[in-house]
């Protein structure tokens, strides 16, 4: 069995916080140069791929410029920095709750990604605690939905990032989330929701379907208004797109501020921060797989609804 070729470290420094695109030419295809593949593979056109070479911004692993007519040889990699995308700044703070030499723990706002795609790249939680923190090899252990605030662990060295990964793939994380929706007196709590749930690509809106159940919530009321709110505290014991949001609107409790349940309403235009999702990542706890240490984080965040519904609703 051949082994395949290790990959080469970066010649391309990080830009504002964000990696370099890595493109590694596949074993076969039919391409005489590496210019061909490009201009096959990425979305940008054959003139942007051009001027890229032209301006010699596609490197080899020696980080000299890759010409045009460059021999296509499988296996091989090479790198470029994507032309990054305008982006409007999110204007809250992302707060630090935990740092020590293996991990960071952060305190997301809502609107902000968790780590660079689609148009959200450097205005994204992974690359603005690269650069206010000066740690160029942070890296995160999971996600939180952009739209979603709260906790998210962060990995300081690449080599201990898979088993802090592991932690979220095996379950072997506690997290318990807070949100604001109707109150409703016949709903009755605590109670465990139990579907499954489906994502399709390029579908906006998870949906539950029939079949085995493959997400699980604990629901439980934590508080009610005369107002008609509730505040709710959510166990996951899944991690399913999009599950929280799912099972609450299954309740009839949609979470206030939902863009896509129980209806997709229409986009929200870029630099619109009003009336945010009222959905909080508050706790996180889990044994440190590299020290041994019991971690518990709390988020400090106040879910805007419930402090004052009026200023909320009006988007101050």
């Amino acid at each position: 069995m051949r082994r395949r070729r290790p990959i080469p470290p970066s010649p391309l420094p990080q830009r504002d916080g964000v990696d370099p695109v890595r493109v590694r030419l596949p074993a076969r295809g039919p391409w005489a140069t590496v210019r061909e593949h490009l201009v096959q593979r990425l979305a940008a056109g054959p003139g942007a791929v051009d001027g890229m070479f032209a301006a010699g911004l596609i490197v080899g692993a020696d980080g000299r410029a890759v010409p045009a007519d460059a021999p296509y040889v499988p296996g091989t990699f090479v790198w470029f920095h994507r032309e990054l995308p305008e982006e409007v700044p999110v204007p809250f703070p992302l707060e630090v709750v935990h740092r020590d030499e293996h991990i960071v723990v952060a305190d997301k706002p809502h609107f902000l990604a968790t780590t660079p795609r689609g148009s959200h790249i450097a205005q994204t939680a992974l690359a603005r605690l690269r650069r206010e923190l000066g740690i160029p090899d942070l890296g995160a252990a999971h996600r939180l939905d952009r739209l979603t605030a709260g906790l998210v662990l962060f990995t300081v060295r690449p080599e201990e990032r898979g088993a802090y990964q592991a932690l979220f793939r095996d379950r072997r994380v506690r997290k318990e989330y807070e949100a604001v929706a109707p109150y409703d007196p016949g709903l009755g709590l605590p109670r465990t929701v139990r579907s499954r749930i489906v994502k399709e690509r390029g579908v906006l809106a998870a949906r539950e379907v029939e079949g085995a159940p493959n997400a699980l919530t604990r629901v439980e009321l934590a508080d009610r208004r005369a107002d008609g709110l509730g505040r709710y505290r959510l166990v996951p014991g899944t991690g399913q797109t999009h599950q929280l949001r799912v099972h609450m609107n299954a309740l009839g409790v949609p979470i206030l501020g939902d863009p896509l349940y129980p209806v997709v309403t229409g986009p929200v235009p870029a630099g619109d921060f009003r009336r945010p999702l009222q959905l909080l990542a508050r706790v996180l706890e889990f044994t440190d797989p590299v020290t041994g240490a019991e971690h518990r984080f709390t988020s400090s965040r106040v879910l805007a609804a419930w402090s004052s519904y009026e200023d909320w609703a009006a988007g101050q």
